[in-house]
């Protein structure tokens, strides 16, 4: 009894270790570049997001905790940003948090 009470508790922690997150557990956050024109979201099918930021090729949704996009509402900007965990919803844009700006 003692043989299989051991047995299901390893399995239990191999269990709980192994279906933890797939984030890199380094404390450095996977940080991109992007460069494009930053324009208000307005009215979008998506509903995330404050600012867009339009590419040549594509378009992604913005969101900041630390930086007025406003500001840069227009401009053609590169953002230092991390990818937002659970998106894109079905047919919207990548989302993404803006950690920093450079004109």
């Amino acid at each position: 009894m003692r043989i299989i009470a051991a047995t299901g508790i390893l399995f239990i922690m191999f269990f709980l270790t192994s279906c933890g997150s797939s984030k890199d557990n380094s404390g450095v956050k996977n940080e991109n570049q992007y460069t494009g024109i930053i324009e208000p979201a307005g009215v979008t099918t998506y509903q995330y997001g404050t600012h867009r930021l339009q590419t040549k090729s594509t378009y992604y949704a913005l969101r900041s905790e630390s930086i007025d996009l406003s500001v840069y509402e227009d401009q053609k900007v590169t953002v230092t940003a991390t990818e937002v965990e659970g998106y894109p919803l079905e047919g919207g844009p990548i989302y993404l948090e803006v950690e920093s700006i450079e004109k």
